[in-house]
C-alpha cells in the first residue's frame, strides 16, 4: 500500500546542498517540462534517443542526492496504476502477428508501440518525482506563479496538498480501526477491506469538499 512505502512523501530531499537543489523551483520547473515534452513528443522505436535521455535523468538524479529507493517506490507505484492502461495499446491491427487468441492478437507493431509508451511513461514519472521530492511545494508554486500558469490551476494545487494531510489521517484512523478489530488478518479479506476504506474516503472527501464549497458560498454572500 502506497500509504505504508512513502509513496506520499514530499521534499525530502529538498535541503541537500547539491547542484541541482541550487537552481531556482521555476529553472527545475522549465527542466522538467521540456524533458517530459521531449519525451512524450518522441516517436516510437526511438530506443536510443530514450536511453540518451535515461542517462541524463540517471545523471541528475546522482547529482542530486535523491534517496533512490523512495523515488522507485513511488515510481513502481505510479506505474502499476498506469500499466492498467498501457496494456490496451498491445493489441492493433497492424503488423506482423506474434501471438493471436479469438479476437486479440499481439502484434510487432502494438509490442513496440506498448514497449514506447512504457518507456517514455518511466522517464517521465522519474523526472515529476525527482523534482517533487528535491523541492519544497511551497517553492515549486512559487516558481508556477512565475512561469505566468493560471492563478486558479496553482490555487488548487496549493488546497490538494492542503487536505492531503487530512484524507492521509482519516486513512490511517480506519485503518487502525479495522486492526483493531481484526479485521486484516486474513490476506484473502485484507483487499476487500482496503477497498472498503478507499471507497468511504471517497465518500468522505466528496462529503468534505461539497460542505466547504458550500461554506465559501454563504461567506461570498455575507
Amino acid at each position: 500500500m502506497l500509504l505504508h512505502i512513502g509513496a506520499i512523501r514530499l521534499d525530502q530531499d529538498s535541503h541537500r546542498p547539491t547542484p541541482w537543489q541550487f537552481l531556482g523551483p521555476q529553472v527545475r520547473l522549465l527542466c522538467a517540462l521540456m524533458f517530459v515534452f521531449a519525451t512524450a513528443l518522441t516517436p516510437p522505436g526511438q530506443w536510443l534517443v530514450w536511453g540518451l535521455y535515461g542517462l541524463g535523468l540517471a545523471s541528475l538524479i546522482t547529482i542530486s542526492r535523491v534517496s533512490l529507493l523512495v523515488l522507485l517506490q513511488r515510481v513502481a507505484v505510479e506505474m502499476g496504476l498506469v500499466g492498467v492502461v498501457l496494456v490496451g495499446t498491445l493489441f492493433r491491427q497492424e503488423g506482423t502477428v506474434l501471438w493471436q487468441w479469438g479476437g486479440l492478437q499481439v502484434t510487432t507493431v502494438g509490442l513496440t508501440v506498448l514497449v514506447s509508451i512504457a518507456l517514455k511513461t518511466l522517464l517521465c514519472l522519474g523526472m515529476i518525482n525527482l523534482l517533487v521530492l528535491t523541492t519544497p511545494l511551497p517553492a515549486l508554486l512559487q516558481g508556477l506563479t512565475q512561469l505566468k500558469i493560471p492563478p486558479l490551476l496553482v490555487a488548487i494545487l496549493a488546497a490538494m496538498h492542503r487536505y492531503s494531510g487530512v484524507l492521509i489521517g482519516e486513512f490511517a484512523a480506519m485503518r487502525r480501526a479495522a486492526l483493531a478489530r481484526n479485521l486484516m488478518a486474513r490476506r484473502q479479506g485484507r483487499r476487500r477491506v482496503i477497498g472498503h476504506m478507499m471507497g468511504a474516503l471517497f465518500l468522505r472527501s466528496y462529503d468534505r469538499g461539497d460542505r466547504i464549497y458550500h461554506a465559501d458560498r454563504k461567506s461570498t454572500r455575507l
